[in-house]
């Protein structure tokens, strides 16, 4: 077992790692930027280490800087986190050079899974189903046009590197294919230094339904469920919960073998997540994620199991502590994600948090790394906390849920806690029927921009 390990990365994610890593009798290293010197990450360490000005590029996102920290700590390995550097095959191959571990999957099962193009090959030889779509990427406006009318309308175009909801536009007809298919191209570019695009066939009313998977990297790879994304804003996830409210168990079960039976076929190792959409009881492959999800507290909450723990396991060459027959599902669980925003525009809203007190009781769980006095600096995603509560079941999750938003403070920011409240009126969020759609059209009618 590692006797230190580095976390690159900040905030609520940094804690995360560093909260097991104590649980484990491990030391931990924290990274941070001269914006976050006084962040709750680095007072939790073990150790800290400065590495750069606020700019992520120059810190969070600068490799060796990362690795000198390794190097002046002593750390034998790395925990990305998620996001910055999390799904860097280039990263993982120097960490690998300089005789560390990386904590997650392989430079190559990073790779592949990051182009989306390959990914989508690579999971239709395993099995998985996917999404109809182009072969490949599609190089001219002329053949996007022919692979619209052959598949029929309406279609949607999306970058080969893109992620985040960037670089993905929807025609709904001819008449808009060389808009989409031109404005999606330069998405890529720009966002992502890629301007390959390919097309897939748009789904109208489909939910997104992610299953997690983890892997030892020897051949056994388990699944842990669905978590039910669909609540989404510009294609950012809002509200999470697992299991999900339309999935049976024999859909479950079907989808969740194929998924475990892919990553064992490839030797995947540690957390990843195997992204759907679903509809009309069918599941269409869309990315893998090869990292840590920011909803995974719900999986969490459900299947009590620690998998940050887990995956620094399997970093150390030890087995999994748990087989599939070990995981059994137990009651609800729901995520919302808490930013400094301000509404109805979804701005953000940094600035110094006078007052912070956290909900609590049974079923409550918080995870942030704000307290009271902190600065949120304006250098970074506005994620400022995640609310997981767990109940017996999905009524008694949203009760909670409810409870647990009225004793959340965060006072000196403009903060997403009032949709929240709002949502949780609505007739549809209680019963379940919603899809990916339906949060932009409440929005649209709910929350008018200023």
């Amino acid at each position: 077992m590692f006797n230190k390990i580095l976390i690159a990365n900040r905030g609520e994610i940094a804690l995360r790692v560093i909260r097991a890593c104590r649980e484990m009798g491990i030391g931990s290293v924290a990274v941070h930027s001269t914006a976050d010197s006084d962040a709750m990450h680095v007072r939790m360490a073990d150790e800290s280490v400065c590495i750069g000005p606020p700019s992520s590029t120059q810190s969070y996102l600068s490799i060796p800087s990362i690795i000198a920290a390794c190097e002046i700590t002593g750390a034998e390995a790395i925990h990305p986190g998620y996001g910055f550097l999390s799904e860097n095959a280039a990263f993982v191959q120097i960490i690998q050079d300089h005789d560390l571990t990386f904590i997650g999957p392989t430079a190559d099962h990073i790779r592949v899974m990051g182009d989306k193009i390959t990914a989508k090959d690579t999971m239709k030889k395993l099995g998985v189903p996917c999404v109809p779509g182009s072969e490949g990427g599609v190089d001219t406006l002329e053949d996007a046009k022919r692979i619209g009318a052959e598949m029929g309308y309406p279609v949607i175009i999306k970058a080969t590197a893109g992620g985040g909801g960037k670089g993905m536009k929807v025609a709904g007809s001819a008449a808009e294919m060389e808009r989409a298919f031109m404005t999606a191209r330069a998405e890529g570019k720009s966002n992502f230094g890629n301007d390959e695009v390919y097309i897939e066939k748009y789904l109208t009313t489909p939910r997104h339904i992610e299953i997690q998977v983890f892997g030892d990297g020897k051949g056994n790879a388990v699944h842990l469920g669905e978590r039910d994304c669909s609540l989404q804003r510009r294609h950012q996830k809002v509200f999470e919960e697992a299991p999900g409210p339309t999935i049976t168990q024999e859909e479950r079960d079907r989808i969740g073998k194929i998924c475990a039976d892919a990553c064992a076929n490839i030797n995947y190792i540690g957390a990843g997540t195997i992204e759907f959409l679903y509809e009309n009881g069918e599941f269409y492959f869309i990315e893998m994620n090869t990292r840590l999800q920011v909803e995974h507290p719900v999986t969490e909450g459900i299947f009590g199991v620690d998998l940050v723990r887990e995956q620094i396991r399997v970093a150390a060459g030890l087995p999994m502590s748990f087989t599939q027959d070990d995981l059994k599902i137990n009651g609800h669980a729901i995520e919302v994600r808490i930013n400094a925003e301000r509404l109805p525009n979804f701005s953000p809203c940094p600035g110094r948090i006078t007052q912070y007190h956290a909900p609590g009781g049974l079923g409550v769980r918080m995870d942030s790394a704000l307290y009271d006095g902190y600065s949120i600096p304006p250098y970074y995603d506005s994620l400022i906390g995640k609310l997981i509560v767990h109940g017996r079941d999905r009524p008694e999750a949203l009760a909670r849920l409810r409870r647990a938003l009225g004793e959340l403070i965060v006072d000196g920011v403009d903060t997403t806690i009032p949709l929240f409240d709002a949502l949780l009126q609505e007739p549809d969020i209680h019963s379940g029927n919603y899809n990916i759609h339906w949060l932009e059209h409440w929005l649209e009618t709910h929350l008018q921009p200023a």
